[in-house]
């Protein structure tokens, strides 16, 4: 059955790392979620999905907390005219709605 990234975790959410950056933070709530979801959530698969080169995107692994953090540069500056998301909290919809096996 395939399933949403959301289905395995505890929750996702984004944010603002800067004016130039934006943080996605996966809770993953057990050390089995954070297990499986680090296996199967490779770094080509979240740049190809922002539409960022994989060399700007950087993953951090937690294992103590169960979480999994990517940051990657803002495409628009925050505050810019064309900027339709300030605070950077809809990037964590893509990520929720990746498919997993």
């Amino acid at each position: 059955m395939n399933t949403t990234l959301a289905h395995h975790v505890d929750s996702v959410r984004s944010k603002n790392a800067g004016p130039f950056w934006v943080t996605i933070d996966i809770f993953c709530g057990s050390e089995q979620a954070f297990k499986f979801v680090s296996s199967q959530l490779t770094n080509e698969q979240v740049s190809a999905l922002m539409k960022q080169p994989v060399s700007q995107l950087k993953r951090f692994e937690i294992p103590s907390l169960n979480v999994i953090k990517f940051s990657l540069p803002r495409p628009i500056t925050q505050g810019h005219y064309k900027d339709r998301d300030m605070h950077g909290a809809q990037w964590a919809v893509l990520l929720q709605e990746f498919p997993m096996a």
